[in-house]
């Protein structure tokens, strides 16, 4: 009950509006359409957010262009200070960000600190960027010539974010795009905005100067100005198929760099050879925490040959995680973000029993003891589901995990690069040589064995693949850097004896 009560505290503080930043100030929005953003546990309005004019968004957009001119010649080592300050800030103000995290997206406490330290560790990569940033040089191409190369900041650069990671997924962005020496617009989640309004109340007092960060808001009008804006060279987005293709093809057709991260369906593949316990554990773990709602969920699990035999035991594995609200220290599970979303989710699993399959284990309508309205959706497990299933084709983004059966790990791995996405996989197995042929047979961008969850530390890179991503360069690590970076080539000639010549060379010149 503490905890309730502190939420109910921190909604009131800040069930006003969200206000816009732009230029180093907070400011209201003289919008005329607000947004509601609900806590998905109570339906609980927690702000509302403003739908930027275009006045405010391009106010946003000439601040950043105004600021990029000073920034970008500001030294690294500079630049890496703001950073080093922030990665410090973020970390004396990781319950405030994780509270305001859990009562607008729904997700747990300790969940909510997870997103939140995920997020920081790309802020501290970001202390040390400069390594990423070399060049190249070549000495003595030809007599007396040179060849260097060095990375540039490209100018304005922009992020679009999803509701799932309110914290995580905006420092997976501008982040790294200022320490390169970019500005940023920022637009988070309509439905999430808080974390990241903190977040840039923490850059602004770990020194970043004003206009290097600005914030704006709304839906769909205010992505469609960040893929128009003639100043915005890149956008980064992470979200679902249908905008992420839209935003990549319309911001490539403006000449725009566009990294799009969007849907899932990550396979899980357990050979019989594998640690009962452990597998069963890891995949109840990544299957439901977070009510489903990570785009690296391991939502789908393939069981191969007497591997079969277990998953009567993974029910019993799911059964006891407790549903209910966030705050609540002894709960596992958090509601899903609105309505609308379980709505979907239940009609999904309906869908499943219709077509053949079954469940398992059944979370819909669940009952939470204080919550009666909120948006739970509780773990189900789908047995005996085939390919051409709804439940199986579709990205179902909630706590449910579909069971398909196979043969052999050949047929497991036909399985999984025959669906068109490729964010993440796993294998579990205590076989080394089967790990192998796992990791170099399967078409997916991430691979995790005996790791449910692999999502790259920053000293990597997020490689998503296929359906799942759009562009040619991907998030945060050394690709984060060359996607926020152009590379300059300078060719130079000092002759000590120069020979002079009377005429002017039409041939092609050639260096020797």
């Amino acid at each position: 009950m503490l905890r309730i009560a502190l939420s109910r505290r921190f909604i009131r503080r800040f069930s006003t509006t969200t206000q816009l930043f732009i230029n180093g100030e907070f400011k209201e929005s003289k919008a005329t359409q607000w947004i509601d953003v609900k806590n998905p546990a109570t339906q609980e309005v927690v702000t509302r957010v403003p739908e930027a004019t275009q006045e405010e968004m391009r106010e946003a957009v000439e601040a950043a262009q105004a600021a990029f001119k000073k920034w970008s010649t500001t030294s690294v080592s500079v630049r890496q200070r703001v950073m080093f300050k922030l990665q410090d800030l973020i970390r004396k103000h990781e319950d405030e960000l994780a509270e305001s995290i859990t009562i607008e997206n729904g997700k747990t406490i300790p969940d909510a600190k997870g997103d939140v330290f995920r997020g920081l560790e790309v802020v501290e990569s970001s202390c040390f960027i400069a390594p990423s940033m070399m060049g190249e040089t070549v000495e003595g191409l030809a007599q007396s010539v040179d060849t260097y190369s060095f990375r540039q900041p490209l100018g304005v650069c922009a992020g679009i974010c999803p509701f799932n990671f309110p914290a995580m997924i905006p420092l997976w962005m501008f982040p790294v795009a200022v320490t390169c020496g970019n500005t940023y617009v920022l637009k988070p989640s309509e439905k999430t905005p808080g974390a990241t309004m903190l977040l840039a109340k923490l850059a602004k007092e770990a020194g970043l100067p004003d206009g290097v960060l600005n914030i704006i808001h709304g839906a769909t009008d205010c992505v469609n100005f960040i893929c128009d804006a003639p100043e915005i060279k890149a956008i980064s987005f992470v979200g679902g198929d249908t905008a992420g293709k839209h935003i990549h093809s319309r911001g490539t057709k403006n000449g725009k760099r566009v990294q799009s991260n969007m849907g899932a369906k990550n396979h899980g593949t357990i050979m019989p050879d594998a640690d009962k316990e452990a597998t069963l554990n890891a995949l109840a773990g990544a299957a439901f925490g977070a009510a489903g709602q990570r785009c690296m969920a391991l939502s789908t699990a393939i069981f191969v040959g007497q591997a079969q035999e277990w998953i009567p035991e993974l029910k019993s594995r799911a059964e006891p995680l407790v549903l209910g609200y966030g705050m609540d220290s002894k709960v596992d599970i958090g509601p899903v973000i609105t309505p609308e979303s379980k709505a979907r989710i239940e009609n999904l699993i309906a869908s499943a029993e219709k077509q053949g399959a079954t469940i398992l284990l059944d979370g819909r309508n669940p009952k939470v003891d204080g919550f009666p309205d909120g948006n739970f959706v509780g773990p189900t497990i789908i047995d005996n589901v085939t390919q051409d299933m709804d439940c199986y084709t579709e990205e179902i983004f909630g706590p449910v995990l579909v069971i398909l059966r196979a043969d052999s790990m050949e047929e497991a791995i036909e399985m999984t690069n025959s669906n068109p996405y490729g964010n993440g996989c796993a294998v579990f197995t205590q076989s080394g040589a089967a790990a192998r042929k796992f990791v170099s047979e399967i078409d997916v961008g991430q691979v995790g064995v005996n790791l449910p969850i692999p999502v790259p530390l920053p000293m990597f890179s997020f490689t998503g693949s296929r359906a799942s991503f759009l562009g040619s360069t991907n998030f945060y690590g050394k690709s984060g850097v060359h996607f926020y970076t152009q590379v300059k080539t300078v060719t130079t000639s000092w002759k000590v004896d120069a020979t002079k010549s009377s005429k002017a060379s039409t041939t092609m010149p050639l260096l020797k």
